[in-house]
């Protein structure tokens, strides 16, 4: 099952609590980043975030599984959505443990 546009609405109004929320698709289905770094998934009508130290310890107990066959990314499965402190420190926690997105290599440039 394909995740419709106004479940990805309703994440980012949602997750947009914790700053810039914006979906970008992705064979089918959508990649989920905050402030321009990439936190997880919107598969199949759920919402799936990437591992992280925040992630683990917040999420401890939650069901896991992975965003697409073939994966090897195992994913935390996240739907208390309504609880906004519980997203506001989730997502500031994960957004700090995840790596800062690094630059492009401009076209042509010499290494």
């Amino acid at each position: 099952m394909a995740t419709s546009k106004a479940f990805c609405d309703y994440v980012i109004e949602s997750f947009s609590i914790a700053g810039a929320v914006r979906v970008r698709s992705m064979m089918g289905e959508y990649c989920l980043y905050l402030n321009d770094k990439l936190i997880g998934d919107l598969c199949d009508e759920q919402c799936l975030l990437k591992r992280t130290p925040t992630s683990d310890a917040m999420l401890q107990g939650e069901p896991l599984d992975y965003p697409y066959e073939g994966s090897k990314q195992l994913m935390h499965v996240f739907d208390d959505f309504d609880n906004k402190e519980r997203v506001a420190a989730l997502l500031a926690g994960m957004w700090n443990d995840l790596p800062e997105k690094k630059p492009r290599k401009k076209k042509g440039a010499k290494k």
